[in-house]
């Protein structure tokens, strides 16, 4: 028997994949559970569960004291909330918003929220749809603290980690666009490798376990140059700049000795050469963060 109130009910807005697999781990929970789409019949299965279909977005955001929102990008979630008969509704309630979008975005939502008498969480999901409602997803948050304590408990029946990461309301979409940033580059980066390695007569499989091997060994990476970026030290000791820019001008050139695009691999070579033509050829790699951040032409020191 559920351990849940009337007064743990939520509303999901969204079901695409991940809206969907949230509702299912509210259903999975025992939440009373209304659930809402701008495109009708994504919903079906769901009732079938016990979730209850709303005919309106209002009529949703209504029938519970939480909403929770997970649409394409805040376009598409503004599109919903700032109907007036929408807005009106979620007077007093609250929306955590786990839609993908930029911290400026996040804030200005907020922003029009207080306005409206709203109480609003900014928030993202760092895990696949198949770790909704498991341990292994994980869930990002900021805003106010008592916010997210007040629904803590309902929140916590999507599973995983639910980290608050500060008050400032796009510090979660900060936190979601650096880490896509890495994701995103770094499948980009596989995908040029494996075009790469197929036109140099390597399957995908024949890589894979050498690729794995390469994904292994960014962990310490990763720790170990951020204490170098937080302490501005930048140590090259291990692999300088100018080594690693040796060994992307080869990626390059292969490359395009196959006719294969190497835009990204010359911006990153480019940023090292900036680098190195600002006196830094000596430091590690991870100097270009620093370089990138620069708006104005560096002038070389040596």
């Amino acid at each position: 028997m559920s351990s849940f109130t009337e007064e743990s009910a939520v509303t999901v807005l969204g079901l695409g994949p991940m809206g969907r697999s949230l509702a299912a781990a509210f259903l999975a929970a025992g939440l009373p559970t209304t659930v809402w789409n701008r495109t009708p019949g994504r919903d079906r299965e769901l009732v079938e569960r016990g979730a209850v279909s709303a005919a309106t977005a209002e009529e949703a955001v209504a029938a519970s004291g939480l909403t929770v929102v997970c649409v394409v990008n805040y376009d598409a979630a503004d599109a919903v909330l700032r109907r007036d008969a929408v807005t009106a509704a979620l007077k007093g309630r609250t929306v955590v918003n786990l839609t993908a979008d930029t911290p400026d975005r996040a804030r200005s939502t907020a922003a029009w929220a207080a306005e409206h008498g709203v109480r609003y969480l900014d928030g993202a999901i760092m895990t696949p749809t198949t770790t909704i409602g498991t341990p292994d997803a994980v869930f990002i948050h900021s805003g106010p603290r008592e916010l997210l304590d007040e629904h803590r408990t309902v929140l916590e029946a999507l599973g995983g980690v639910h980290t608050h990461l500060g008050e400032d309301i796009g510090r979660a979409a900060a936190y979601d666009v650096a880490l896509l940033d890495i994701f995103w580059t770094a499948m980009a980066g596989y995908a040029h490798a494996l075009s790469v390695a197929r036109a140099e007569g390597i399957t995908a499989r024949e890589l894979a376990p050498f690729a794995q091997g390469i994904a292994a060994i960014l962990p310490p990476i990763f720790e170990e140059t951020a204490g170098e970026m937080d302490g501005g030290t930048y140590s090259g000791e291990g692999n300088p700049i100018t080594s690693a820019a040796s060994s992307m001008a080869h990626i390059v050139q292969t490359s395009e000795a196959h006719g294969i695009d190497a835009a990204v691999m010359r911006a990153a070579e480019g940023w090292a050469r900036r680098a190195i033509g600002s006196g830094h050829g000596a430091d590690g790699f991870i100097r270009i963060a620093e370089i990138l951040g620069r708006t104005g032409n560096e002038t070389p020191t040596g």
